[in-house]
């Protein structure tokens, strides 16, 4: 993306500055700037009025990121943003791990881009669950089905002998 046409959001003071800067010349779509850096006293505003500061700024701001979820139920702070035309990104459930957080944003952020019409008011929300990991055999048994047979035969056909197992065995 064009340097001209990347996104500009406001990033809240829970993500870690120094990874953001770090990575920021990787971030090809959009420009993360802390809202300490735009203006120190926004930090201790409501969200509300950083969403209208935002929109009444000289530069052309997409956006806010934060990992407040609990604006998502405040009807001022939604009203607010629907009136911006603003795009607003939680990163919800990370708890106070801001590598965490970071991550998840940068997995989401291109798309996030991609997706955005200028002056239309939207939200994502940013979650992440923990998996319980799977089995060898249970992709065994994903791949077995697909091929209409049967583990036992697909383990039949691909095991390696006793001697191949060995270190220094045969290949």
């Amino acid at each position: 993306m064009p340097a001209h046409s990347r996104r500009l959001f406001a990033l809240d003071q829970n993500f870690p500055e120094p990874i953001v800067d770090a990575l920021s010349r990787y971030i090809e779509g959009a420009e993360l700037v802390p809202v300490r850096r735009i203006r120190p006293e926004l930090t201790h505003v409501f969200d509300w009025e950083l969403l209208r500061e935002l929109h009444v700024d000289q530069r052309p701001w997409d956006g806010l990121i934060t990992n407040d979820d609990k604006m998502l139920a405040l009807a001022k702070e939604m009203t607010v943003l629907s009136q911006t035309g603003l795009t607003l990104v939680v990163v919800k459930g990370q708890g106070h791990n801001p590598i965490r957080s970071t991550g998840l944003l940068l997995c989401h952020l291109e798309h996030i881009c991609h997706q955005m019409t200028p002056g239309t008011a939207k939200v994502w929300v940013l979650a992440v669950q923990q998996k319980k990991p799977e089995t060898a055999v249970d992709r065994l048994a994903m791949i077995a089905e697909k091929q209409t047979t049967t583990v036992a035969e697909l383990v039949k056909k691909n095991e390696l002998s006793p001697d191949e197992l060995r270190k220094g065995g045969k290949t």
